[in-house]
């Protein structure tokens, strides 16, 4: 076997037909591209003899991550054929002038002479090929989408009686599934990136659908490798935070205690860079970047009072952390801040995510902030980054009702408008002028749901459509519906407390290092759930009901 000198690429190849066409120029109408949809593809002849170029749009699908190839029949002319291809999220991304800052959306390709090409790496669904170039002729034998994705094992998976919940279990799986390329990026068209405090929900997502996937812990050691102390990861103080929160969460699960070791050097001089961001009244002082997600923006008393919980949330995996490294009196310092830091309750503000955080660490009341915040107008002031964490909070309040409903009604909303991943940002006040969804050509005059909105970082087509950090629901109906939730260290014991609600059935599994926990609960003529389940043996099970 050959030897390569370099990386072994963790992603596969394959090859994707297009499903339909979208549009395509009036020159057009009389070309059938109906043997494209085949496989194999046969030959269709498109000449450019008038005054209008040929032009058309494809649509694969779904969201997919990678490009396109092209192949170029035993035309007349041997001199390559340029053509000009726009990738697009949406269908007026692909018919518009994309965003090209982490990755090239719109090129001009040349098809060699009886032979084909491929151009792009970046997130798609459709595909607007252009000929450029009067008096030619192309030979079209093919036209394939070329898809890199990680190929895995869907290990842990959901299904209950409600098809949307479903869906949006699947989407959301799909959508972090997606983002799991050389590393865990955010985003597969922008940005590609390893943003480390969008992570956590990415991660929480893997553990939940994958099991342990080794890109995670590439990913988290790249972000320590690039950012030296006393920098602040991707130039963010409170990104630092969720790297610390990160490395607790897997901990806990797999008790790694190798992998914890290699981090223990950065760990206690990052532990001791944050116990200097804590003020004598026990007062969070984090340091610019000050940043919780783009729909706080401008908010400083919601900064503040989400810092504050985050700080507060971090110090209490950092006490975990350093105790399973024998580091006592650092964990002691942390202790001491813990305690400090609980006794100071930021000013009063109305913002739901920096409310979350102040519940998940223990610093408000999750009843009184459940029916006095997230239960007020509860569509309105959300992101899709934040949204899990809010999900989490009202669980805590025992409002599981409310976030099922949550869940259906605005991560559902997306599908409605054509979403087949989850969107860095969603706001439910966009659809009231009902725009057109992303799957549509947008007729002149009206608004596009992509084109049209959005603010901070993701105006307009620069919005990225598929998110990992926007998939908290996959991971929440696997721990709430279900029920799964690993109560002992190393996923050795796990207790099942189901919540049905209205649902008459739900079934799912959750991966384990020593194999899925599969439970299915249902309920009988009288209402009452009937649990059944099936675990490894080296993992115990408490049934709570």
């Amino acid at each position: 076997m050959l030897e390569f000198l370099g990386e072994k690429d963790p992603r596969s190849r394959f090859l994707l037909n297009p499903c339909k066409i979208v549009w395509k120029s009036s020159c057009l109408e009389n070309v059938s591209f109906e043997p494209l949809f085949g496989n194999p593809q046969k030959e269709i002849l498109i000449k450019y003899d008038g005054d209008e170029p040929p032009a058309f749009v494809l649509d694969f699908g779904r969201e997919i991550h990678g490009g396109v190839k092209l192949g170029q029949g035993m035309v007349r002319s041997k001199k390559p054929l340029p053509l000009k291809v726009t990738f697009g999220e949406s269908v007026v991304e692909s018919m518009g002038s994309p965003d090209q800052d982490h990755a090239v959306h719109d090129c001009t390709v040349l098809l060699p002479w009886y032979g084909s090409n491929e151009v792009g790496t970046t997130g798609f669904r459709y595909v607007r090929i252009e000929m450029l170039e009067p008096g030619t002729e192309w030979l079209c034998t093919e036209i394939k989408a070329v898809v890199l994705i990680q190929d895995l094992e869907y290990l842990g998976n959901f299904k209950c009686s409600d098809e949307l919940l479903n869906r949006i279990w699947s989407v959301g799986a799909y959508t972090v599934h997606l983002c799991l390329q050389d590393y865990l990026w955010d985003g597969i068209k922008r940005d590609r990136l390893v943003w480390i405090g969008d992570l956590h929900v990415e991660t929480v997502v893997v553990t939940h659908v994958f099991g342990r996937i080794p890109t995670v812990e590439r990913s988290l050691d790249r972000v320590r490798d690039d950012t030296p102390l006393p920098g602040w990861m991707n130039g963010i103080s409170s990104y630092s935070l969720w790297w610390l929160i990160i490395q607790e969460y897997l901990y806990f699960l797999y008790q790694d205690r190798k992998y914890l070791q290699e981090q223990k050097s950065y760990l206690l001089g990052l532990v001791k860079q944050l116990l200097s961001c804590v003020d004598s009244d026990g007062r969070e002082k984090l340091p610019e970047a000050r940043f919780l997600d783009w729909s706080t923006a401008g908010n400083k008393t919601a900064i503040h009072a989400g810092l504050h919980a985050l700080l507060l949330w971090a110090f209490q995996c950092a006490e975990k952390l350093l105790v399973a490294l024998n580091e006592d009196s650092l964990a002691s310092d942390c202790r001491k801040f813990i305690s400090r830091m609980k006794r100071y309750m930021p000013p009063e503000h109305e913002v739901k995510q920096a409310h979350a955080l102040g519940v998940i660490s223990g610093l408000e009341n999750a009843v009184d902030i459940n029916r006095l915040v997230f239960q007020k107008e509860p569509l309105k002031g959300l992101s899709t980054f934040y949204g899990y964490y809010i999900l989490v909070a009202r669980a805590m309040a025992h409002d599981y009702e409310g976030c099922i409903s949550l869940i259906k009604d605005y991560w559902g909303k997306m599908l409605d408008f054509g979403a087949t991943t989850f969107w860095e940002h969603f706001d439910i006040d966009w659809t009231v002028e009902n725009p057109v969804p992303i799957d549509r050509v947008v007729p002149e005059g009206s608004r596009s749901i992509h084109r049209d909105f959005g603010e901070h970082c993701y105006v307009g087509l620069r919005h990225s459509l598929c998110h990992g950090w926007a998939s908290g629901p996959t991971a929440w109906l696997i721990q709430y519906v279900l029920g799964i939730t690993p109560i002992e260290s190393g996923m050795r014991k796990i207790m099942i407390k189901p919540y049905l609600g209205v649902l008459e059935f739900a079934e799912g599994k959750l991966p384990t290092p020593y194999g899925e926990v599969w439970v299915r609960h249902e309920k009988d003529d009288k209402g009452r759930i009937q649990t059944v389940f099936k675990s490894p043996k080296e993992v115990e099970v408490v049934l709570k009901t």
